[in-house]
């Protein structure tokens, strides 16, 4: 980066900014990056749609609705509270890649890690909530959809990350993690 980062500046240096504020910073921009990543997978949701010709899932509306304290059906079909599921999940989640890029972890270990983590956070509000099924018992394929979209999300959003936050706290301390 050069410098040329939100977050740039050595820790420690004269005139670095503080670990707090670099990383809340790291989190602003991360948050941002997530609203990319929203709509990326927005995209790819539509065409894979097209392709496949599965229906648009309402799982991430009826999770929020419940976690809202409603009692949603299952043939309801709430789409604002989905698009806001699903922006919010992916705003959250770009915080905290802002965040790790920030302290170094970088590109494609971020993009699994965020990538997991999608799929185990929407996994776990939904299967918690009872608004989702079990992915042991999706149809053959739908995993396969999941990581995919996920993927998107995780890819899209490091690419803003990746080039507007400097990992400027990552360790200098030495080759080994004990």
């Amino acid at each position: 980066m050069d410098g040329a980062g939100v977050c740039a500046g050595a820790v420690g240096g004269a005139g670095a900014p503080a670990p707090p504020a670099v990383l809340a910073r790291a989190a602003g921009v991360g948050a941002l990056a997530g609203l990319a990543g929203a709509s990326a997978t927005a995209v790819s949701q539509r065409v894979e749609r097209a392709v496949t010709g599965r229906p648009a899932s309402y799982v991430a509306g009826r999770t929020l609705l419940l976690l809202a304290g409603r009692s949603p059906g299952d043939d309801e079909r709430p789409a604002a509270a989905t698009a806001a599921m699903r922006v919010g999940t992916s705003v959250a989640l770009g915080a905290l890649r802002g965040v790790w890029r920030a302290s170094g972890l970088v590109v494609v270990r971020a993009t699994v890690a965020q990538t997991l983590t999608r799929i185990i956070v929407d996994q776990t509000l939904e299967n918690a909530t009872g608004a989702g099924a079990p992915p042991r018992t999706w149809r053959r394929g739908e995993g396969v959809v999941e990581v995919l979209h996920a993927a998107v999300d995780a890819i899209a959003t490091g690419l803003v990350v990746e080039n507007l936050v400097d990992p400027v706290l990552e360790s200098r301390r030495g080759t080994a993690s004990h």
